[in-house]
């Protein structure tokens, strides 16, 4: 009896030990999509533009487990986008001048260096019909020049835009 305890016990810890996710030893797609993501961190122009007007500014914080994006619009702060882990996935929560907070769910799987969202939920949103957020990507194919883009959906009219991002030395 003392013997099958013992193997009982044997056998529970190597479960439990062994019950860790599917590719353990690999990054979870969060993990390669933040770290990706984190490489924007500083500050960005639209590409042909000074960067005096308008830039975008990318800041880690919390230990680097937030990416923070800025927008700033002659010096005064116009919208923040959020971005951390959320187990196997990335979120991106956006604070609207608009005053809605739309919460994107990355999409898994395609392209390794485009990195998008899909709409998820938002806070102070009553509507559908209203303005809001409904998806946002980004190209790092080439991160000397990389492309911003996002959908704004109203009701079921939706608008998207693309911007071509460099770095400002």
């Amino acid at each position: 009896m003392r013997r099958a305890k013992m193997v009982g016990a044997v056998l529970a810890l190597f479960v439990a030990l062994s019950g860790t996710p599917a590719g353990a030893g690999e990054p979870l797609e969060s993990e390669a999509a933040f770290s990706k993501l984190s490489a924007l961190a500083g500050s960005w122009k639209r590409a042909g533009s000074d960067g005096i007007a308008f830039r975008i500014d990318f800041e880690l914080t919390a230990n680097d487990s937030v990416l923070v994006e800025r927008w700033v619009h002659r010096d005064k702060t116009h919208s923040l986008t959020i971005y951390h882990r959320d187990g196997p996935t990335l979120m991106a929560t956006h604070y609207c001048p608009q005053g809605n907070q739309p919460r994107l769910r990355m999409e898994s799987g395609g392209d390794e260096n485009r990195i998008s969202f899909d709409f998820h939920d938002a806070t102070n949103l009553n509507s559908s019909d209203q303005s809001h957020q409904h998806r946002l990507s980004f190209d790092l194919a080439d991160m000397g020049q990389v492309i911003r883009g996002e959908a704004y959906r109203q009701g079921e009219t939706s608008k998207e835009s693309e911007m071509a991002l460099v770095r400002i030395p």
